[in-house]
C-alpha cells in the first residue's frame, strides 16, 4: 500500500478508537428510542481487500443509502475482455465478409459481361466463316457453269453432237475439281471389300471364286465424304461366292 493509503486507514482508525471510548464512558446511560449515535463520516474514500481505493458516493437522505462502486473479481474483468474482442472480431470478419460478397458480385456480373460479349464475337466469326466458306464454294462453281454455257454455245453454233458432249465432260470435270477444293472426296469401289458404312448394296451377283466373295463387282453411283463424313454412299452391286456342284448322273 502506498504513504496516503497507510495515512487514511491511520486516521479512521483513531476515530473509530475515539468512538469506542465514547459508547464505554457512556454505557450506563439510558439510549433514548433504542438508537445508537452513530460515528460521522465525512470521508468518502474506501478501500478493498486488495489495498486498492475505491469511491463512494454517501448521499444524506432518509434511508442513509450508499451507493458503491461495483467492484469484479480479475475473473468477470478477463471475461468481458474476452466477450468484448470476440464481439470486435466478429464485427471485423462480418464486415469482411461483405466486402468479399460484394467483389463477387461485381466480379460475377463483369465476368457475364465479358463473356456475353465473347460469345457474340464467337458468334458473328462462325457467321463469318461460314458465309466466307458458302462464298467459296459459289466462286469454284462458277467456272463449271462457264464450261456448260460454252459447251453448248459451240453446239447450237457448229451443230456439233461430239462438241456438246466435250462440253459436258469438261463441266463434269469442274464440278468434280468445286467439290475437290471444299473437301468433297469420292468414294473409291475398285475391287473394294463391301463395306456397310460405305456402300450400299443394291444387287448381289454369284460368282464361282470365292475370293471374290463379298467384293464389289460394279459401281452404280459414286458415293462422296466430306472431311472424313460419310456424305453419300456409293451404290454397288456385290459378288456372292457359289458353289458349283457336279451334276449327278
Amino acid at each position: 500500500m502506498d504513504d496516503k493509503t497507510i495515512e487514511y486507514l491511520r486516521e479512521n482508525f483513531n476515530k473509530l478508537v475515539s468512538w469506542l471510548n465514547k459508547m464505554m464512558n457512556n454505557e450506563e446511560e439510558e439510549i433514548i428510542d433504542g438508537e445508537v449515535e452513530e460515528m460521522p463520516f465525512s470521508d468518502k474514500r474506501r478501500v478493498n481487500e486488495d489495498g486498492e481505493r475505491i469511491n463512494v458516493e454517501v448521499k444524506d437522505d432518509s434511508e442513509n443509502a450508499e451507493t458503491v462502486e461495483e467492484i469484479k473479481s480479475p475473473e468477470v474483468v478477463k471475461l468481458e475482455n474476452e466477450l468484448k474482442d470476440m464481439t470486435l472480431r466478429s464485427d471485423a470478419a462480418e464486415n469482411k465478409l461483405l466486402e468479399v460478397q460484394k467483389r463477387f458480385e461485381e466480379e460475377r456480373s463483369k465476368m457475364e459481361t465479358e463473356t456475353g460479349e465473347m460469345r457474340q464475337r464467337m458468334k458473328k466469326s462462325l457467321e463469318q466463316q461460314a458465309e466466307q466458306g458458302r462464298l467459296n464454294f459459289l466462286n469454284n462453281l462458277l467456272p463449271v457453269l462457264d464450261n456448260l454455257n460454252l459447251a453448248i454455245m459451240h453446239a447450237e453454233e457448229n451443230h456439233s453432237f461430239e462438241n456438246l458432249i466435250d462440253g459436258v465432260k469438261g463441266t463434269a470435270r469442274s464440278f468434280e475439281r468445286a467439290m475437290i477444293s471444299v473437301g468433297v472426296e469420292t468414294i473409291d469401289t475398285t475391287d473394294a471389300k463391301f463395306d456397310p458404312e460405305l456402300h450400299e448394296a443394291v444387287e448381289l451377283k454369284e460368282v464361282d471364286d470365292e475370293e471374290k466373295d463379298g467384293i464389289i463387282t460394279q459401281e452404280f453411283t459414286e458415293g462422296y465424304t466430306f472431311k472424313g463424313r460419310l456424305l453419300r454412299a456409293a451404290r454397288v452391286q456385290v459378288g456372292k461366292f457359289v458353289q458349283a456342284q457336279a451334276n449327278a448322273e
